[in-house]
This record gives structure tokens, sequence and C-alpha cells, in this order.
């Protein structure tokens, strides 16, 4: 069950905000991922007994599920991308917003984002979708935000991509493209991108524009 069905109402004016458990849970994950997080380590980045984190939470789960939602809240580039008028601008901002927190991919695979800031991604994808003339938005926004995710979570492996060998014996073409190859992520996520959402819309051989008016 995710935080956001059963937020807790606050009975003491001195209990802990949900906004300090996000932020301290963000930077738990920001400097060691997902298994950082526990109760008690939130509770010590706080200053306070691990019992009186439960006025806000039922479960570490929660913990997550609130730094995941804050952090986007506070990317100033998804607010501005969410502003304005293309797909592919937006799917940038998003995907290097995962880049710059690789837990939050982790997350994501694990519990679906229900907070009101990643609402408010998925209904301006939606929104967008169709007013490209998309038959069926929601699968289509499904796609594009398996895309973006995978490719986040993948960024960090490029690294050991660009130096790992490829034996010419087994694979010669790829070896031999390999060995020319100057591994850019985001160039790759760009290319991917936009052979999505070039073919993504689903209007029976119609562009977008002309389905639209039809």
């Amino acid at each position: 069950m995710s935080y956001w069905e059963h937020e807790r109402p606050v009975h003491r004016t001195r209990a802990i905000s949900t906004a300090n458990l996000a932020a301290a849970t963000a930077k738990l994950m920001d400097f060691g991922g997902t298994g950082a997080v526990t109760v008690r380590a939130v509770a010590r980045e706080l200053g306070v007994a691990p019992a009186s984190l439960y006025s806000r939470i039922t479960a570490v789960d929660d913990l997550f599920d609130i730094a995941l939602d804050a952090t986007l809240g506070e990317d100033m580039n998804i607010r501005l991308a969410e502003r304005g008028v293309t797909l592919e601008e937006l799917m940038i901002a998003y995907y290097r917003h995962l880049v710059q927190h690789p837990w939050a991919s982790r997350v994501i695979a694990m519990r679906a984002p229900r907070g009101p800031n990643y609402l408010a991604l998925s209904e301006r994808m939606v929104v967008l979708l169709e007013q490209g003339g998309h038959a069926d938005p929601l699968t289509a926004a499904y796609a594009l935000s398996n895309f973006v995710t995978g490719s986040a979570s993948t960024t960090p492996m490029a690294g050991s991509e660009r130096v790992a060998p490829v034996p010419a014996e087994l694979a010669p073409r790829y070896a031999a493209l390999h060995a020319t190859q100057h591994l850019d992520p985001e160039r790759i996520f760009l290319t991917g991108l936009r052979a999505l959402l070039a073919t993504s819309c689903d209007t029976g051989g119609a562009s977008p524009d002309r389905a639209q008016r039809a």
C-alpha cells in the first residue's frame, strides 16, 4: 500500500514533518542507495528516536514514497518542462532527474508512484499524448515511462561498457563498431526516445496531426 493511501493525520504540534522525513531519506539514498534506508537510519539523520517516526509513517516503504515524490517536486527543470509544450522536453528533464538520483528508478520499480508531484507528471504526459493524437495515451505513457526509467537505470553502466572488451572472434562486427564508439548515454537515450515518439502513435497510419483533425 502506498503512503498516499493511508497518510496519517498529525496530532502533535512537534511531530516530525513529512518534508523533513523526505529530505533525510533522500539524502541517505543519494549517498547509499535504497539499502541505506531504515527507520533507525532516518531517525539518526534527524536526531530523533526511531519510534517518533511512526507519527507519520507505518513502515519503511512510506519513506521511499515520500522521498521519491518530494525529490521530483524540488526539481525545477521538471517543473519548467511540465509547463512546456513538447513531450520530448519533458521526458529529457525526467531522464536527467533519474540519472541525478539513481535510487529513484529502483524505487519506481518497487512501488507505483502516487504522490502529487508524480501524478502531475503523469497527467502532463497523457495530456500531451492526447493532444498529439494518440489513440491510447495511457499505454503510450507507460511505454515512455518504462523507457526513461530503464535508460536512466543503465546509465551508470556506461563506464564499464566502454572498457569491457568484445572478442572479435565471437562478434566481429560488434567488436569493430565497439572499438570506434564514443559511448554517450544521453545521446543513446535521445535516439531511442525520438524513435519511440515517432512510432508510438496508433493512428492507423495517419500522422498525429491528421488523426487529431479527423
